[in-house]
C-alpha cells in the first residue's frame, strides 16, 4: 500500500532524530572539563563574613 509509506519515512526520522540527539547529549555530558584559570575558583572556606 502506497499510501502508508510517508507514514513510515515519518517514523523513521523521528526515530534517527532521536537517536542524533541522544548520541550528542551522552557525548557532550560524558566530558568533564578542566577550568585553566584557578583565580576563577572560589573557596567557600576562607570566607568569613564580619557583621
Amino acid at each position: 500500500m502506497p499510501q502508508m509509506a510517508p507514514l513510515s519515512w515519518l517514523n523513521l526520522f523521528i526515530f534517527f532524530i532521536f537517536i542524533f540527539m541522544m548520541f550528542n547529549m551522552m557525548n557532550y555530558f560524558s566530558l568533564m572539563y578542566k577550568s585553566k584559570n584557578k583565580k576563577n575558583m572560589m573557596s567557600f572556606k576562607n570566607i568569613s563574613f564580619k557583621w
